[in-house]
């Protein structure tokens, strides 16, 4: 579904100064425009939001309770939007590892527009997390746009985002792992992370950028130059997240695909037995999993 986000007018900002997001730990440094306008008349410019499409596929032995993701986008301010997985080892403690992701998502949705949260990624990941209830445990990515063009990305575990201008990925998350396929995770556990061991990003955005969003599901199994080629060729930012969904969900059920998984897989040392690499076997295939995709494109208000 396409959503169109919130709408206003903003000064034009001359000079920029290079400032840091005092609020985000550990945040990167980006040119930050600076309002303090000149006295002289200003050329008014639209604010900057988001066009959204969104996309799930649920693990095929998943259908019946929807998967194990979840996931919200708000049309507040330049607009948010946000992937959470649910990790699905608690299963084998008779668990629903859903519940936590859903729960996670939904408080986040509930207080995206909370003063105490003060449109931060890291705020509203430590409330909505603090608010969940559920046993469980998911990895989390949210971003929030300033009107003015700033995109601010809080990132705990291997949920991810690219940032696409003009055919070309500018910029992209790193997942955080204990160890190969042992992402970081909130969890209802005292001992798992908090929004203090996130990554945070602070990226400098325009329009016609493109942001795709998604749980490992799809960077597990879509190539970089998949995405891009998929996500260049359909303007429509629905029709994009359903492509993608679709190439990822496939790419999950080939056991001959070499997939991003099966490449990183075996460069951490995990390998079919030696007798089959003597027959010259190796590991491929794609990683059956959950698939949730966001594609939002930035648009003038």
């Amino acid at each position: 579904m396409a959503i169109p986000m919130t709408r206003m007018m903003v000064p034009h900002a001359r000079p920029s100064l290079r400032l840091p997001h005092t609020n985000l730990p550990n945040a990167t440094r980006v040119n930050f425009l600076c309002l303090c306008a000149p006295s002289e008349l200003q050329i008014l410019r639209p604010e900057l939001s988001l066009s959204v499409g969104t996309h799930a596929i649920p693990h095929p032995d998943k259908v019946a309770k929807g998967g194990e993701d979840a996931f919200f986008v708000s049309s507040y301010r330049g607009g948010v939007m946000a992937v959470a997985d649910g990790v699905s080892g608690w299963a084998e403690q008779d668990v629903d590892p859903s519940l936590f992701s859903k729960e996670l998502m939904a408080n986040a949705s509930r207080l995206v527009d909370d003063e105490d949260v003060r449109y931060d990624p890291g705020f509203l990941i430590d409330k909505a997390h603090t608010a969940t209830t559920s046993r469980g445990s998911a990895t989390i990515i949210l971003a929030m746009l300033e009107e003015v063009g700033i995109l601010k990305i809080g990132n705990v575990g291997d949920c991810g985002l690219k940032l696409l201008r003009e055919g070309q990925i500018i910029f992209a998350t790193t997942p955080q792992e204990h160890y190969f396929d042992c992402p970081f995770q909130l969890s209802s556990e005292g001992s798992a992370q908090t929004y203090l061991d996130a990554s945070f990003s602070i990226v400098e955005v325009q329009k016609g950028d493109v942001i795709v969003m998604g749980s490992d599901g799809l960077f597990d199994n879509v190539f970089d130059h998949e995405i891009v080629s998929i996500v260049t060729k359909h303007e429509d930012v629905a029709e994009s997240s359903r492509l993608l969904a679709e190439v990822a969900s496939s790419h999950s059920r080939d056991t001959e695909f070499e997939s991003p998984y099966a490449l990183e897989a075996r460069a951490k040392g995990f390998d079919v037995p030696l007798w089959k690499k003597a027959l010259g076997k190796k590991l491929t295939g794609g990683k059956l999993d959950d698939v949730t995709v966001i594609v939002a494109k930035v648009v003038n208000s």
